[in-house]
């Protein structure tokens, strides 16, 4: 299996090229600047700059494009747009690393996280950039993605335990009632998907089990 990670030198994007590596997978590794991944082939090109025939030939793209930065943050729903419009009518999948402010905390579908009175206001434009990127695919029948969703407490420097849970929509919690995921067991529900293609056409999240 041949897939390309955008935007691959996060610290989260790392290891998802790390597991796709460990499995087997063809990964080319694509980068404004130098290659930090483990990936081999190695593509330097910012993700706005990449025509559709750069992405010819891969059976999934993995959309990891992360901003924090005022002036930043709308690249987030302009990555996922730019990159629907070079796999519109394509048999390549698109995997996006999302967030978890959209997901909901109520069966209406009403409420948010990123909505919660504990919601740090400084992390708002972020998840509603990224609110924006899911709207969006959510309008794409053209384009055969999955948006995954890390659990509300996404750790960098969590272990990696080999299991997670799946959920869909809404916020999921463990029996200790936590919503909490590494860096690593996310990776491992992405690679997971990037093989499986099982939830096509959906927003899903992981935590762990």
């Amino acid at each position: 299996m041949k897939i390309a990670v955008v935007f691959a030198n996060g610290k989260a994007v790392k290891l998802i090229v790390r597991e796709a590596l460990s499995r087997g997978l063809d990964v080319t590794a694509i980068a404004r600047g130098e290659n930090v991944s483990e990936a081999r082939s190695f593509v330097k090109k910012d993700l706005f700059d990449l025509t559709a025939k750069d992405l010819q030939g891969y059976d999934a793209v993995v959309d990891a494009f992360g901003a924090w930065m005022p002036e930043t943050i709308g690249g987030i729903p302009k990555a996922v747009e730019h990159l629907c419009g070079l796999l519109s009518g394509t048999e390549t999948r698109l995997l996006v690393v999302g967030d978890a402010g959209s997901l909901y905390v109520n069966p209406e579908h009403t409420l948010c996280v990123a909505d919660g009175p504990d919601f740090p206001d400084a992390f708002k434009p972020l998840a509603a950039a990224h609110d924006e990127a899911l709207k969006l695919l959510q309008t794409r029948s053209d384009v055969r993605w999955t948006y995954l969703s890390p659990a509300a407490d996404f750790q960098a420097e969590g272990s990696r335990t080999g299991h997670y849970r799946l959920g869909g929509e809404e916020l999921t919690l463990s029996a200790k009632g936590e919503s909490v995921i590494s860096y690593a067991d996310y990776a491992i529900a992405m690679v997971d998907e990037l093989v499986s293609g099982q939830h096509i056409g959906q927003r899903i999240s992981a935590l762990q089990a």
